[in-house]
């Protein structure tokens, strides 16, 4: 039996578990023989048909989720014109609701898998050839013979932990910039948004077992694992153990994990606060400062017990947190955003992400969307295009926001001039986010350079007050000191002050300085000390007069 995995991603820097999760479980299957066709969303079609078509599959799998889903159907119906016998089935998120309508409207799949394929993938493909078994298969929907839609409700691998890891199957890849580290199935949260909101029971992996797995990761070489772990701190005793865990492998791996900020113990805190730089990456799901939009959400934990969790780990100098909002939730008006965006960057969020809510397949609030009032696209990535509290046009406000974030707050070169602008000039995000869509840039892709420009320009002519602070910015960023936002820069033959401040580095008398004054009057300023005489190259040593 010849089986052809279809690795359909969005970048090459991604990289899915679902084929080294399910072939790790009958790797010794020696009947079986794998192929695998890998490519992203943006190839042609038609050669990754090609590749396929070469390969003679007598069955293709893939996962689907919302990002792949068109291009994926465009292969596979040309797969199957091409090729009638083969046996087409596909798994994945955008399989956890009803499968009907999408099996009827692609007579070109045989069948999908809802929910987890490590246990019944397997027992399907010893029923691959007699259909009439079918309907014994947990979580397989199919239409049968005469038409008839079957749907085997939903598969839960209930022992987690008996499962092979991914990680010793051949088609795991070693070859991304980062790994994925399941050690947590289902989420005790409610979240109505979210396909593991209540995804019960909760399972977890033995720490020992983890622990092996990153022995594994580590002798790879691997530096960054994202730990799949939907709510990390729910129980803070294994966050402990966990995190102790970690400690095993610092400084070489970096671990980039979901924590909710409500759920913060003190004995938690303390352990945060004493970890060493860059262990840890944290993602606060936050969602909304609103307590009704979190509420109409069912999302647990108080928003008082939120922020303040939110507020600590901010302030933590030894990682790096990142926080995310929602626009398009119930209740969540544009305006809301905006306030809720100064908030965080308050804070000192290290990110500020802002996402369009998408109603994805099996999800609560996607079977309540008329009752909440809810208008979305019905295909992927299914996102919503109105609400009673946000309009069509408010919703591409928001889009445009999140791109604005991105470009600057979000762009470490650019986040502290960003956030002090956020912060001390409550109309800038609205006015700079005009200025953006008015010189027709909003949707463009921008280079760190112009972005550059762009905010001195943009200040040079709104707030002048904060040309300082974009030079400063620019100049320690490398980038040339021939252009705008170097138009004050004094660079021949500088010398020394009688006194300065030094602010890092160490002065020598080869380095080559220049200096940017603040007051002419006073002759107040910064001096920045370069190494070489190329001028594009960040400096390695500033000090204040």
């Amino acid at each position: 039996m010849k089986v052809l995995w279809l690795d359909l991603n969005s970048s090459y820097a991604h990289s899915s578990l679902a084929l080294p999760a399910l072939h790790a479980q009958i790797a010794d299957d020696t009947s079986i023989k794998w192929n695998v066709v890998s490519a992203t969303i943006n190839e042609n079609a038609g050669m990754i048909v090609d590749e396929i078509y070469r390969c003679q599959p007598d069955i293709l799998a893939a996962t689907t989720w919302l990002f792949n889903h068109e291009q994926l159907l465009h292969v596979i119906s040309r797969v199957k014109a091409l090729l009638p016998q083969c046996c087409i089935a596909l798994g994945g998120p955008e399989f956890l609701g009803d499968n009907e309508f999408f099996l009827r409207s692609n007579p070109f799949v045989n069948c999908v898998f809802r929910g987890e394929g490590e246990e019944i993938f397997p027992e399907w493909l010893m029923r691959k050839d007699t259909p009439n078994d079918w309907d014994t298969i947990p979580g397989l929907c199919y239409l049968s013979a005469d038409g008839q839609y079957k749907d085997n409700d939903i598969a839960r691998v209930l022992n987690f932990s008996s499962l092979i890891p991914p990680e010793k199957s051949i088609f795991f890849n070693w070859s991304k910039p980062f790994v994925q580290l399941e050690t947590t199935r289902g989420c005790f949260n409610t979240c109505t948004f979210c396909v593991s909101g209540g995804e019960k029971p909760v399972r977890t992996l033995p720490i020992e077992t983890i622990r092996e797995r990153l022995q594994i990761i580590h002798r790879h070489g691997i530096k960054n694992v994202r730990v799949l772990d939907r709510t990390f701190n729910y129980n803070t005793h294994r966050a402990k153990e966990l995190l102790e865990l970690f400690l095993e492998f610092a400084p070489d791996i970096c671990f980039h994990l979901e924590i909710h900020p409500a759920l913060l113990s003190e004995e938690l805190q303390k352990e945060l606060k004493q970890l060493p730089d860059g262990l840890l990456h944290l993602e606060a799901g936050i969602q909304s400062l609103r307590e009704p939009v979190l509420e109409q959400s069912r999302r647990m934990g108080r928003l008082t017990d939120a922020l303040e969790g939110l507020k600590f780990l901010c302030s933590l100098p030894n990682m790096e947190t990142h926080a995310d909002l929602i626009a398009g939730l119930p209740l969540y008006h544009l305006s809301e955003i905006f306030e809720d965006i100064r908030m965080l960057a308050e804070f000192g969020a290290g990110e500020i992400q802002l996402e369009s809510l998408k109603l994805l397949p099996g999800t609560e609030m996607r079977k309540r969307a008329k009752e909440l009032g809810i208008q979305y696209s019905p295909l992927p990535p299914y996102e919503v295009l109105q609400t009673h509290e946000i309009s069509v046009s408010e919703l591409q406000t928001a889009r445009q926001l999140s791109r604005l974030l991105d470009g600057f707050y979000n762009t470490h070169t650019w986040q502290y001039v960003t956030r002090k602008l956020i912060l001390e000039r409550e109309e800038f995000l609205y006015r700079f986010l005009e200025h953006l869509i008015r010189i027709g840039l909003i949707d463009q892709p921008i280079s760190l350079e112009r972005r550059g420009l762009i905010l001195y320009e943009f200040c040079k002519q709104h707030y002048p007050e904060y040309q300082s602070e974009v030079s400063i910015a620019w100049i320690e960023a490398g980038m040339s000191l021939k252009k705008l936002p170097a138009e004050r820069v004094r660079t021949k033959r500088q010398t020394p002050p009688e006194s300065w401040k030094v602010l890092y580095g160490e002065y020598r008398e080869s380095l080559r300085l220049c200096f940017l004054p603040t007051d002419e009057e006073s002759n107040h300023g910064y001096w920045f000390g370069f190494e070489s005489e190329i001028q594009k190259v960040e400096p390695v040593f500033k000090a204040e007069s």
